[in-house]
């Protein structure tokens, strides 16, 4: 509990903490930069050298003024804040990231701004503000090293050839590509570098960084105030106040803005105002998003920002820092209500590149060099990768990249905003290019002979202005204007003549002095207010799309602990939010992207805030989300069909802007003046273009007597309190550690610790990377376990479904997103922008050429499964190798990227996901030349376990990769196994066989006549079958089998056990039983029958836990032989009345449940009309009750005879009927049954009279006319001949309740398999 009351403990209200000054430290030289040994350091790592022996050395083929050295914090003010300790090593590395960059008078010297950020463990931020400039070096020691370390360049690359060297490290690539990044871009310095530097000739300049320090992130005050600051030291006369009295003013007299206030204190030579958003409204953000927006384009900065809602990798590239910048916050801010939850380095310095190898969702900017070419960065890892390159408005994004919803309309809207800005669309260079000043428009510099005028000085007094009276003048005038009753006094005294002349002139003083604001407003004040307002319309918007979608979420946040205690330490194992209903909940179109998001860390942060509200204070911008929520449901109640991808825009946009434009136009504080400080004389002199030394006395304490120290010392009790809060809940730390864990894996790398570089504190964050990994392995493998698991339970009659094939999906490719991030932690060689198929690549040659070789070729016998061999398949192999040339094969699939997750997705299916791996990594001698040593996958205790994470999913069957490759072509093995005689087996009819599954079928294919194939079984005994091979598009999990033959030949009938149909990549086996006759007079001389398929599971317990598995996912015959009800053999076991009613029911109740599941998670309808638990499995048992067995001349009768007998009756009855008068329902219910039996009865197929029937079920049951036709066959007199007295048929009552439950499927659109209804014209 420590870190969140840190956190939320009311922060003391000064507007800035500290003020530094970065640069050159004269005592102790010119010293290179950290860089150098680093790298030097990680290269000999990576080349398997003892790092800590590598020497250091310079490099001296690089021009000095092209290099880095080592800047320092020369001095900061306060020495320390209680509540924000100064970091001394980040705040300058972060200040000077590339550090000290020297100049001469013949390159370009402007000033730079840019901002960063210190993110804390515990998530709360410091900003920083910089504003760089070059200041001349004067030290004779500084000028005359430089001059030295010309000379030793200059040696150096006479004696020795032009460098060529290429590495394949793409960490070392990555850093030679940015070594020069600070190096001059414009022409006309390159010829001066040439001639080097003459201290004799030269003047030699050195950047140097100012910087404030805030809490909030008051961009446009801050980067005003430092340049007025600067102008005072480039004017020709000095600044009217000491520099110590500006920089104490915003120290310790300048508070931050109460929240719906503005603020106005004052520079060196102008006021500066800033604003802060009421509790309600968005929450402040002052980095100007319309850059954003214009850098990158409307199109662009949507994708980035749809990239970092799912957590995935951004980099952001640019030349400039405060773009850098500039994007980063603008798109986080953009989040609202969520938080990104990771690292997050907006500004990456150069000594921390090896961060980039982070195998953890991150948000950072690296810099860039001029004419970097994309094509030459080399980055560790790709795969999950958004590539943002800022100045050539380019974006790479990752692969299977679902859509924002209502994306379309939701660029119009952000485009209609723009647009009434001036902003383009479609983006383009921001208004100065990356080589030209880096100043902003928006604030007044004064360079070095300019003077400030008189007016500006007369402002630092001027409190009058931007509407601002004397307080007793105010507040008469507020008297005035509020009060109704003398506003009419008013009224009637103009009318009568009577001038109010007190009135009159105090109101036009109020009016003159607002006219006297407005029109002395500057550029630089309406730029501001512009971006400001522009701003906030445009997180509007975006707000606005999230109340939309996330309007009833708190309807799905399950709360089920009583009381924090226990739902801390249960909080891995609770489900806080109900993922399955809330997605059967939303619109269509809004589902790829909702099912990834949900799964995210930054909504599973923003739910668990919401379930710790009911205990601890609300979270600020969950408060601010759920007024929202609130209000929308107010004034726009949900029609109860929320299943609608209407989309609406934002109602609030002008209001929002208003708000805004009225606290920048009337101030409601003003700040402390500047004032004369009590100062020692003689320090600080003024020197026009060198920033003095300043009095450390006087800065580093305080006023102790102004009513904001007051304040601030309330502010600090409070927080006290909040303390002493905190140490009574520190005896739950175990337990909110165990929670914190559980809730991010990389909330510790949300920032990088800067104060210590060492090879040990790297080697310790990669330790902590493998760790997180692993722990992430196994949530993720858990959560698909345990939910898969719930899922088939539910299939099973357990429980309630919990987890949907789109969710499945979603936990799939967050699993292969996780095994890119394992396979890219601590890669030094790989080709491709996937990490484990370089891998993989690496391997199969490997493997090939030792194949080839010939060496040991019985030393790696892949293993193989062990099926029953009566079933006439051949043993397919199971191989790393033969899995890869099958993805290899496919030509849909374009990319490494891709290759990489059909191989996850095809092991997963055949659950051999963790024997593949481990068959990958058993070749250690390549893993530890692809690999540095502090890589996941060469710390073997973590693999082992990671590998049996991956084991466990063994447990359950997944269809990850039939599912999703719809449209790849898939070979298929057809056995046709007859009964086991060999009489039985020979025909010299040409069979022929059509294969259907979800997806489509193959289409009749002929099989070999007479072309036996024999096999044998553990016990030597024979079996002859007919095997065949085709290929075909992917059918999807396989449903029925057409099988038949011509009846051509002497040897025409032939009877058949099962047909045997496997999937030759994934290896499922299907089997369809038959145990029928195909002929002519036998049997019910059917030359064609459909045949239900049941998945058969892999044989042998002991292959390697491959055993594990669920109960088949499709029925089938439990009989090897559907017997007719008059045979001899069938008339022992018959059902009962009670049973055969309860087959009825289930097979309607099984049909109506297909229909209430979502549409892609349906499965096969025919094995519920035709399975062994079917509809037309029950109606024969139906139908079969109380059927007379009589033979007739030897002849089976068939319930099909029957029906056909009723059939030639009504229309006989009909005929006769012609001239009378019948009930007209009637007579269509027995037209319709008739025309559907003779229809069937004409079909060139050979279905036989079984088949006649149930396609006479399927068909009656697809058009609504079961329940029709019941009474019509009841009424018949046929039936008192062929039925007897106790029939179920001949019951009236039964027969209605039949007619009821059947009636049901009326509500349902059923469709039926092409092959059922195949040559069927009706």
């Amino acid at each position: 509990m420590s870190e969140r009351s840190s956190a939320a403990a009311p922060p003391p209200c000064r507007f800035a903490h500290y003020f530094v000054i970065c640069g050159l430290d004269t005592g102790t030289g010119l010293e290179p930069d950290e860089l150098a040994a680093l790298h030097q350091w990680l290269e000999a790592d990576r080349q398997g050298r003892d790092p800590d022996t590598a020497t250091t050395g310079e490099n001296f083929k690089q021009s000095p003024l092209k290099r880095t050295f080592k800047s320092k914090v020369l001095a900061h003010f306060p020495e320390n804040v209680e509540w924000n300790p100064f970091d001394q090593d980040a705040v300058n590395m972060l200040c000077m990231p590339k550090g000290l960059s020297f100049r001469t008078q013949a390159d370009q010297c402007e000033p730079q701004f840019h901002s960063f950020i210190i993110t804390k463990e515990d998530g709360s931020r410091t900003y920083g503000f910089v504003h760089t400039f070059y200041e001349e070096v004067t030290n004779r020691q500084i000028c005359s090293a430089m001059q030295t370390l010309y000379q030793m360049h200059n040696a150096d690359n006479a004696s020795a050839d032009p460098p060529s060297s290429s590495s394949s490290s793409s960490m070392d690539s990555l850093a030679s590509s940015l070594d020069e990044a600070d190096s001059p871009t414009s022409p006309s310095s390159l010829p001066c570098r040439t001639a080097g530097y003459d201290s004799s000739r030269d003047t030699l300049y050195v950047s140097k960084a100012l910087c404030l320090i805030t809490p909030m992130p008051f961009m446009h005050a801050c980067r005003n105030f430092l340049s007025q600051l600067h102008s005072a030291i480039t004017a020709a006369t000095p600044p009217p106040l000491p520099l110590e009295s500006y920089i104490h003013n915003i120290l310790y007299e300048v508070p931050l803005p109460s929240p719906g206030r503005s603020l106005k204190f004052h520079g060196a030579y102008r006021p500066i105002i800033c604003q802060r958003p009421r509790l309600g409204e968005l929450p402040l953000a002052d980095f100007p998003l319309g850059e954003a927006f214009s850098m990158l384009g409307v199109e662009n900065l949507v994708q980035v920002f749809t990239c970092i809602m799912l957590e995935m990798q951004i980099l952001l590239y640019s030349q400039d820092y405060q773009r850098l910048m500039v994007v980063a916050e603008g798109i986080t801010t953009l989040l609202f209500p969520f938080q990104w939850q990771h690292v997050y380095v907006p500004i990456l310095p150069a000594s921390l590149l090896h961060f980039l190898d982070a195998p953890v969702p991150y948000l950072m900017g690296l810099q860039s060099k001029d004419g970097t070419d994309r094509s030459k960065l080399e980055l560790p890892q790709e795969a999950n990768l958004c590539f943002v390159d800022i100045d050539n408005r380019y974006i790479e994004l990752p692969e299977d990249f679902p859509q924002f919803p209502n994306k379309t309309q939701f660029i119009q809207e952000l485009s209609d905003v723009l647009r009434q800005y001036g902003v383009s669309p479609n983006g383009g260079r921001s208004p100065q290019s990356p080589s030209g000043p880096r100043v902003s428009p928006s604030v007044t510099t004064y360079t070095s002979g300019q003077e400030p005028k008189v007016s500006d000085l007369r402002e630092l007094e001027d409190d009058g202005r931007n509407g601002n009276l004397q307080g007793d003048k105010l507040d008469v005038l507020e008297l005035l204007q509020g009060n109704a009753t003398l506003e009419r006094l008013q009224a009637l005294a103009k009318r009568t003549g009577v001038t109010v002349a007190r009135v009159d002139a105090l109101r036009a003083t109020v009016k003159g002095q607002g006219a006297a604001g407005l029109g002395k407003r500057t550029a630089a004040e309406d730029e501001e207010l512009r971006n400001a307002t522009l701003s906030v319309q445009l997180r509007e918007v975006f707000a606005n799309r999230f109340t939309t979608m996330f309007a009833d979420y708190e309807a799905f946040v399950i709360q089920s602990a009583p009381d924090l205690e226990s739902w801390l330490t249960n909080r891995e194992q609770m489900h806080n939010f109900d993922k399955a209903s809330f997605l059967s909940d939303q619109p269509e179109p809004y589902l790829p992207f909702l099912s990834h998001f949900i799964e995210t860390q930054m909504f599973a942060t923003f739910i668990d805030n919401k379930i710790m509200s009911q205990w601890e204070e609300k979270e600020p911008l969950l408060s601010v989300f759920d007024a929202r929520v609130d209000k929308a449901r107010l004034y726009n109640v949900r029609a109860p069909n929320l299943r609608s991808s209407t989309y609406q825009r934002s109602s609030i946009l002008k209001e929002s802007a208003q708000s805004i434009e009225q606290r920048l136009m009337k101030i409601d504080h003003t700040a402390i003046h500047p004032h004369l400080l009590d100062m020692k004389i003689g320090q600080g002199k003024y020197e026009q273009g060198f920033f003095p030394k300043l009095q450390a006395d006087v800065l580093n304490n305080g006023p102790t007597n102004n009513k904001f120290s007051h304040r601030t010392v309330a502010s600090q009790r409070k927080k006290d309190r909040s303390r002493q809060q905190t140490d009574h809940l520190n005896l739950y730390n175990d337990l909110k550690e165990y929670m914190q864990e559980a809730r991010t894996l990389g909330k510790n790398l949300r920032q990088p610790k800067l104060s210590d570089l060492s090879p040990a504190v790297i080697a310790q964050t990669n330790w902590k990377f493998v760790e997180g990994l692993l722990k992430e392995c196994r949530m993720k493998t858990k959560r698909m376990l345990v939910e898969k698991m719930g899922r088939e339970a539910v299939e099973l009659g357990h429980g309630e479904a919990n987890i949907t094939g789109l969710e499945e999906n979603t936990l799939i490719a967050s699993l292969c997103d996780l095994l890119e991030r394992i396979w890219s932690h601590g890669l030094q060689i790989k080709q491709g922008k996937s990490a484990l198929w370089s891998h993989l690549l690496h391997y199969q040659a490997r493997e090939e050429k030792l194949l080839h070789q010939a060496e040991s070729p019985g030393s790696h016998v892949p293993d193989r499964r062990k099926f029953d061999s009566s079933a006439g398949l051949p043993v397919l192999g199971v191989s790393l190798i033969h899995d890869m040339r099958h993805i290899q094969s496919m030509s849909e699939i374009k990319t490494d990227v891709g290759r990489a997750r059909a191989l996850i997705r095809l092991s997963l299916e055949k659950k051999l996901l963790s024997q593949h791996l481990k068959q990958l990594l058993c070749r250690q001698a390549l893993t530890k030349k692809l690999y540095k040593r502090y890589a996941f996958l060469r710390c073997e205790e973590e693999k082992e376990q990671f590998l049996f994470h991956l084991l466990s999913l063994n447990a359950v069957d997944y269809f990850c990769f039939t599912s999703v490759f719809t449209t790849i072509m898939i070979p298929y093995r057809v056995v046709i196994i007859p009964i086991k005689k060999l009489s039985n087996a020979m025909t010299t009819s040409n069979p022929w066989v059509c294969v259907s599954g979800e997806l489509g079928d193959s289409g009749i294919m002929q099989t070999p006549k007479n072309v036996l194939e024999m096999t044998f079984d553990s016990a030597f005994r024979p079996h002859v079958h007919i095997s065949a091979m085709f290929k075909c598009q992917n059918l999807g999990k396989l449903t029925t089998v057409q099988l038949g033959h011509d009846n051509a030949g002497l040897l025409a009938k032939w009877l058949v056990d099962c047909v045997m149909v496997r999937n030759e990549i994934t290896g499922h086996t299907y089997r369809f039983p038959c145990g029928r006759w195909l002929g002519k007079g036998v049997d019910d001389g059917s030359l064609e029958r459909v045949l239900i398929g049941e998945l058969l599971l892999p044989g042998g317990e002991e292959d390697s836990g491959r055993g594990w598995g669920t109960p088949p996912l499709q029925s089938s015959p439990s009989q090897t032989r559907r017997i007719s009800i008059t045979s001899q053999s069938g008339r022992g076991q018959k059902p009962t009345c009670p049973q055969i009613q309860e087959a009825v029911g289930e097979a309607v109740n099984n049909i109506c449940k297909h229909f209430h599941k979502p549409e892609k998670e349906r499965g096969s309808l025919t094995v519920l009309l035709c399975g062994e638990s079917g509809l037309v499995a029950a109606l024969e048992q139906f139908f079969h009750h109380g059927f007379k067995s009589a033979r007739l001349f030897q002849r089976s009768v068939f319930v099909w005879d029957f029906v056909e007998k009723a059939v030639v009756h009504m229309e006989s009855v009909s005929q006769m009927e012609d001239g009378q008068e019948t009930v007209e329902p009637v007579r269509v219910t027995c037209q319709s049954l008739c025309r559907y039996v003779n229809a069937i009865n004409s079909t060139p197929r050979n279905i036989g009279k079984d088949g006649k029937f149930q396609l006479l079920v399927c068909l009656g049951a697809r058009d609504h006319l079961l329940p029709q036709w019941l009474p019509p066959l009841v009424e018949c007199p046929v039936i008192l001949r062929m039925y007897e007295d106790s029939s179920m048929l001949r019951d009236r009552t039964t027969v209605n309740s039949f007619i009821g439950v059947l009636e049901t499927l009326n509500d349902f659109p059923i469709t039926l398999e092409a092959s059922l209804v195949k040559s069927i014209s009706l």
